[in-house]
């Protein structure tokens, strides 16, 4: 049986970081098929309810996407520096999926030159729009550019503890 985790490299094309530039649709929907590596991971015995995406930069921002968009419901996301793709494709109100209700965790340096945390505002407004709003945690690290910190990864594992305790 598995562990759980999954460490996978994905990548689609940014062409620009700015709230209007046109994104990779084709690209982030491919890439969004790590949610075979879910169904897999459920075959083999992990309740999918016990699963976390999470990722930087592109991963966060396709961890949000495949959560929103998979038919399992999952544990939560972590999204680290990050925002949300395709945000005009969703709903402008609650989401109906089986995720409706997940956690979030999105953290974000106050001083990020590459995902500015404008970014990270604009998705978490976006995010608690569609899902519980109660349980999306947005985080902000002062002086933290587009990279991690001890106190980032302190509330990273605070967060994956909360949403999988250990099984009893």
């Amino acid at each position: 049986m598995s562990n759980g985790l999954v460490d996978v490299f994905v990548r689609f094309n940014i062409t620009g970081l700015s709230p209007d530039s046109q994104e990779d649709e084709a690209g982030i929907k491919q890439a969004a098929e790590i949610k075979a590596l879910i169904d897999q991971e459920v075959k083999n015995g992990i309740p999918s309810h016990r699963i976390i995406l999470g990722g930087f930069s592109q991963g966060g921002a396709l961890s949000l996407y495949t959560a929103l968009t998979t038919h399992q419901k999952l544990a939560g996301v972590v999204a680290l520096s990050c925002w949300l793709p395709l945000r005009a494709s969703f709903p402008q109100g609650p989401i109906s999926g089986v995720n409706k209700d997940i956690a979030v965790l999105q953290c974000h340096g106050d001083s990020d030159p590459l995902v500015p945390l404008m970014f990270g505002s604009l998705t978490v407004e976006k995010l608690k729009s569609m899902i519980n709003p109660a349980n999306v945690t947005f985080k902000t690290y002062a002086g933290m550019m587009h990279s991690s910190s001890l106190e980032e990864m302190m509330d990273v594992k605070q967060f994956i503890d909360k949403y999988l305790p250990p099984l009893d």
